[in-house]
């Protein structure tokens, strides 16, 4: 069964991050990608322009017509600005009770642009990660809903995924790609202990929308996996690839972004195999 995926999350005009690398990753992975759009931004590689919040009723009413029309077997949560936006995303969760939840809580683009205003975070703690199924913070992040240092080394890691989970969301995928070094650990905390996830870093000027390409891969993994683990694995092997692989795009002047689709693509000549394919009948 191809399973359909539903991201509620901003646009990224220049296609690498927010809804585009969603419904990028949700094509690429072989499901189906559905969106509601929460706010509109002024971007590309090479930073964030502006942003234009879309009005909480209507994000509600996108929410509504897709579940209303649509079987939803996962959702992934973006960037989310603002208390009102984040208020009105956790009511349609609880009215429509999707069985998988991926929460990815966007706060700053990686130009340093804030995402979501101070305000909201105490919204996000006490609405959303109680809903959640897994959330995926980088190191920053979570330091920022913990109202705390960001953990500078595996220990503080440990500690600050435990807290998260003491606030309501049962599974903490902890990002810890900022410590630097060689490798870039990262930590998945739940009830049935804890598991360290160790990638050798790759150097590339492409990884703009990694956190979001993470993050609906293990929404689009969740239904066929059906465990938490198994589609945490699965989707950082396809981040890996997809990083990887970035430097086959030739994609603006600043930070570009992944290749979401490096398993599908050839960098061949689609106009010269069609026409040999055309000669040879």
């Amino acid at each position: 069964m191809i399973h359909n995926i539903l991201s509620i999350a901003g646009s990224d005009p220049s296609g690498g991050a927010g809804i585009q690398a969603d419904l990028k990753t949700f094509s690429a992975l072989g499901a189906y990608g559905a969106a509601a759009i929460t706010a509109l931004t002024a971007q590309n590689t090479r930073g964030v322009a502006a942003v234009e919040v879309v009005s909480p009723d209507f994000i509600g009413q996108q929410i509504d017509a897709i579940f209303d029309d649509l079987r939803i077997d996962a959702v992934k949560i973006g960037m989310l600005a603002n208390t009102e936006v984040i208020a009105v995303v956790a009511d349609r969760l609880r009215l429509w009770q999707p069985r998988w939840i991926v929460l990815d809580p966007v706060m700053v683009a990686k130009s340093g642009h804030p995402l979501l205003d101070a305000a909201a975070i105490e919204t996000l703690r006490r609405e959303l990660l109680p809903l959640a199924s897994i959330v995926t913070p980088n190191l920053p992040e979570a330091a920022t809903l913990l109202d705390q240092p960001v953990a500078a080394d595996w220990p503080m890691m440990e500690e600050a995924a435990r807290q998260l989970r003491e606030l309501g969301c049962p599974v903490v995928l902890l990002k810890g790609g900022h410590l630097g070094g060689a490798t870039s650990p990262d930590l998945l905390l739940s009830v049935d202990g804890s598991h360290r996830f160790e990638a050798q870093r790759i150097e590339s000027a492409n990884t703009h929308g990694t956190g979001c390409t993470l993050s609906s891969a293990i929404a689009a993994y969740l239904p066929q996996a059906r465990d938490i683990a198994l589609a945490v694995a699965m989707a950082k092997d396809f981040v890996t690839g997809a990083i990887a692989a970035g430097d086959r795009l030739s994609v603006g002047h600043g930070q570009g972004p992944v290749h979401h689709f490096h398993r599908l693509w050839s960098d061949g000549d689609a106009a010269r195999v069609y026409r040999e394919g055309r000669t040879s009948d």
